[in-house]
């Protein structure tokens, strides 16, 4: 018997036009014969309040409609329980928001591959990244960045979103005005010290952020490793010359910027700062950052 799948949808991504899109979507799925049930969210936090109660309830194949954030919200209702459990949550991608960064490491051919995919019961096994901070845990698939990165996204979200991943773009400009650079203590991989101020960090589970901006043109989902970008001090002027080649991933070139593959980072900061999660922005006091192997089966 072919397994039901439970549709999580944020109406509101995309500027509101999810519900059209993913809805659109939902009716060709079921059309190909795939069993779906959908919850709309209304709030923050609905997405993983939804899927932590359905996967108590024995529910395991997953699709996320929305965003990167939709998606974000979405595994963290499904761990840490599901770290617990000998069956992997199985998650698909229905990208009707504004980035859908995370399903751009495998393809260009963004809605339509992955209607295929969860049509064909595609999957791959990919990690995850979880950071332990002061007042408990959160997981992501995608990127997690301190310094002006978060700054920038922070910035979209609160007065730029109307104009979508343009948005981004804005927001560097107006962030570089401002510029701050800061010192974020950390020992990673129990063997390097780094307590120099740096303009950003970035830590990497797949290529993408923003929408098309290739962060770490080098990272793998599947290779049990966090991809590390490293940012150094760097003028104003600098910094606008080099970040639009992030859309290029020819950013690692400049010689402020390092790359490099690691396992995790032990934070050792007593002030909270603020972070960039799969295109959300919190602001906790970061404790262990660490790549989970082989969490979860994604359907792409």
């Amino acid at each position: 018997m072919t397994e039901k799948h439970l549709v999580i949808l944020n109406p509101a991504a995309g500027g509101g036009r999810c519900a059209k899109i993913a809805g659109g979507g939902v009716a060709r799925l079921r059309e190909l014969g795939i069993a779906l049930d959908v919850e709309e969210t209304h709030a923050p936090g609905d997405a993983s309040r939804i899927a932590r109660e359905a996967y108590a309830a024995g529910t395991r194949h997953f699709v996320a409609a929305g965003g990167d954030g939709t998606t974000y919200e979405v595994l963290n209702g499904l761990f840490p329980a599901a770290l617990h459990d000998s069956e992997r949550p199985k998650l698909g991608l229905l990208p009707a928001g504004t980035g859908n960064s995370f399903l751009r490491d495998f393809t260009n051919q963004g809605y339509e591959y992955a209607l295929w995919s969860i049509a064909q019961g595609k999957r791959r096994i990919c990690d995850i990244a979880r950071l332990a901070h002061r007042d408990g845990e959160l997981f992501y698939i995608n990127i997690l960045s301190m310094g002006f990165v978060a700054d920038v996204c922070a910035l979209r979200n609160n007065r730029l979103s109307a104009f979508g991943e343009f948005g981004y773009v804005l927001g560097v400009f107006a962030e570089v005005s401002r510029l701050r650079q800061e010192p974020f203590n950390m020992r990673i991989d129990d063997q390097t010290d780094d307590r120099a101020p740096l303009t950003f960090i970035s830590f990497n589970n797949s290529r993408f952020t923003g929408g098309k901006m290739m962060m770490a043109p080098d990272a793998d989902p599947t290779d049990a490793k966090i991809d590390y970008i490293r940012v150094g001090q760097m003028g104003r002027l600098a910094l606008l010359r080099t970040f639009p080649k992030i859309f290029s991933g020819t950013h690692l070139l400049h010689p402020a910027v390092s790359s490099r593959r690691i396992e995790h980072v032990d934070f050792e900061l007593e002030r909270e700062v603020d972070v960039m999660v799969d295109g959300e922005v919190l602001r906790v006091v970061p404790r262990r950052l660490e790549v989970v192997p082989g969490a979860v089966e994604v359907m792409v």
